[in-house]
């Protein structure tokens, strides 16, 4: 199941959020997108992972390290077992706007960025070696 990758369209929704109501609607979002590109046989991964979470915005856009808590919530039992299995994090976000050189890249991330609008790339892989420090 690994990497395990989906596009979530729109703005994601801070942690610090005010709106409970909200922040609640956008786990689901996340849970829902996960869930339908997993097949009913697929095991939620038991392993200690990496998720790396890049926000690709036009205008405003939250903080970076406050949107990575409620996508990894969202992720539980889905594709991991529980979120205290991620040993690392990457945070980032990139304007929709600008000219990047991808190398690898998927189908998926080639599709959301031809639709021109504000979205969100989450990728879960293997953990990096814990023996290694970078």
């Amino acid at each position: 199941m690994l990497p395990f990758e989906l596009i979530i369209k729109g703005t994601p929704v801070s942690s610090q959020t005010r709106n409970r109501q909200r922040l609640q609607g956008w786990k689901q979002q996340v849970r829902h997108a996960a869930q339908s590109i997993t097949n009913a046989d697929d095991v939620a991964i038991q392993d200690n992972v990496c998720v790396t979470i890049t926000y690709y915005y036009d205008g405003d856009s939250p903080d970076v390290d406050n949107i990575i808590k409620p996508i990894q919530d969202a992720l539980n039992g889905v594709v991991f077992v529980d979120d205290a299995q991620v040993v690392e994090t990457k945070s980032r976000k990139k304007s929709i706007n600008g000219s990047y050189q991808i190398r690898g890249v998927s189908s998926l991330l080639l599709d959301a960025f031809s639709d021109g609008d504000e979205f969100v790339h989450i990728k879960v892989s293997e953990a990096p070696n814990p023996e290694v420090l970078d």
